[in-house]
Formats: structure tokens, sequence, C-alpha cells
């Protein structure tokens, strides 16, 4: 049986060892330190404790590994890869943004886009919906679709994968960006004005994808504020949180990006501008 580990106990983290050990599959999910998660499915009264093992003082090695830990904190647990992973080890980068593979130095490492929704609390986790992966076609891929066919983790594999992993970024670039600013849940798309200038986000964004040579129809900004609408009102963002809880933004990888790929072609995007130069006044000091 093949080895899965996952590090990152928080919301994405948590719900694909959720998944996988409801499968019945050997799976370790890794953190800090030795503990436990509680996790919960947000329409249901269940709920399940999961261990969680110590990355530092791990040595099992694993086939296929993914990571869930925030882009900001990819720096302080690259060296342990090493210790648990071997040269065939599948690693699956489940994190917002893109851009941040190359961080990783291993011949059979991915970017998935990712639609797993859920929010964690001290050692609470919710998960809201979706159960989603979006993965490159090859190989590692379908080896990795074909070992979890028979668990609630859907794991995609696609020919459009940059358009969908320029459709994330807008997603993200919307509901991400309006409720770090505003610091609310996602009820704020109630408030006057906040649905129009997430629209208005959102048309910036698109044109940055079409200089990429990505081009979405005209339809793209209804379907994404329909994927908002139909969030829970009181469901927070990964970047709602941090700014809740003063921890470092992932803006380089969603907003930071957008705007150098809008630089880059010489576009005119004031909104994603100066919404990033007021994000970045939330980051914590050093």
């Amino acid at each position: 049986m093949k080895k899965f580990g996952i590090i990152g106990p928080g919301a994405v983290g948590t719900a694909i060892a959720f998944a996988l050990r409801e499968n019945a599959l050997d799976v370790t999910l890794l953190g800090r330190e030795n503990s436990e998660v509680r996790f919960q499915d947000y329409n249901e009264q269940a709920i399940h404790t999961l261990p969680v093992a110590s990355l530092k003082s791990s040595t099992e090695t694993f086939d296929i590994l993914f990571i869930a830990v925030k882009t900001t904190q990819l720096d302080q647990i690259t060296p342990h890869l090493t210790n648990i992973t071997h040269d065939k080890t599948v690693i699956i980068l489940t994190q917002n943004g893109y851009g941040q593979l190359k961080q990783i130095n291993h011949s059979h490492a991915y970017q998935a886009v990712v639609y797993i929704s859920g929010q964690k609390i001290d050692q609470q986790v919710t998960h809201f919906r979706d159960w989603t992966l979006k993965l490159p076609i090859n190989n590692d891929t379908l080896l990795l679709k074909s070992l979890t066919k028979d668990s609630i983790l859907n794991i995609e594999c696609i020919e459009d994968y940059y358009e969908q992993v320029w459709y994330k970024l807008l997603v993200n670039l919307g509901i991400n960006t309006v409720t770090a600013i505003t610091r609310q849940t996602a009820k704020v798309l109630k408030s006057d004005g906040i649905e129009n200038l997430c629209r208005n986000l959102l048309i910036e964004g698109r044109r940055i994808a079409s200089a990429e040579g990505i081009h979405f129809n005209e339809q793209l900004i209804d379907s994404i504020m329909n994927i908002y609408a139909g969030y829970p009102d009181d469901m927070g963002t990964s970047m709602y949180y941090d700014v809740i809880n003063h921890k470092s933004l992932e803006i380089e990888y969603i907003q930071g990006y957008l705007l150098e790929q809008s630089k880059k072609h010489q576009l005119s995007t004031p909104l994603i501008e100066n919404c990033y130069a007021i994000l970045n006044t939330f980051q914590p000091e050093a």
C-alpha cells in the first residue's frame, strides 16, 4: 500500500487527511508537533479526531506527499523534505496562488488548483464545501487519481490546466481581497459597493489573463460571482483569517503575482495595485 503524507494540519490539509483516512488509506498528517486536530463537515454533527505527527521528528518516507502549509511557511518545511521523500515521491502543492513550485527542488512535484473550502479555529477544522484538486495530466497525477478513486477526494487530471490555474487565481483575487481588507466574512458581499468592487477586481484580473494568453468568455465574472454567492455568510477566507490573527499574508502569490504580470504587459489595473498596497500594510512586522 502506498504511504500518503500531508504537511499542514490546517483546513485543506486536514480535509485531505480525513478524505483519505475514510477510505482506509495509509495516511499521516504532519505538523509542528505531535498533537490532534478535530474535523467537522459544515452540514454534519459528527466530529472526527485526527492525530498529527511532528514533521521535524518524522523519518518515514512517503510515496505521495501533499504540502498544505501557507505559502509563507514553505521555507520552514522544505529542509525536512529530504527526510520524508524518495526519488519517486509525488509531491502535490495544495496552496492558494501560483509561482511557489519553483521553491520545491523535486522532479515529481506539481501544483494543484485547489477547491476545498474550510476554516481552522484553534484545533477545530470546519469543512464548508468541495473536495477537488485539479492537476496537469501525466503518469504521476494519473496514478494519484487511481489511488484515491474510491475516496471523497476528487482528483481531476485536466488538459486545460493553466486555464484552470488562472480561473482559480481570479476566484482567490476577488473574495480574498475584499474579506481581508474589510475584515469580514463572505457576508461582506451583501454590503453596499462591495459586490461591485469584487466584480471590478475580476475584470482587471481577466484583462491580465488575456494578456497571458488565457482568454475567458464573457460569462467568467458571473460564474465566479455565483461561486461566492454559494458561500455561507460566516465563511472566511484564508487571507481573512490571516489578517484577523495578525499572520503573514499570501499576497505575493495572488495579488502580487497578478500585479507582476500586469506590469509585465504594461496594463492599467489600479484596483489590484491599490488593494495590494492596502494588504501590504496588514503584513506583520518581521
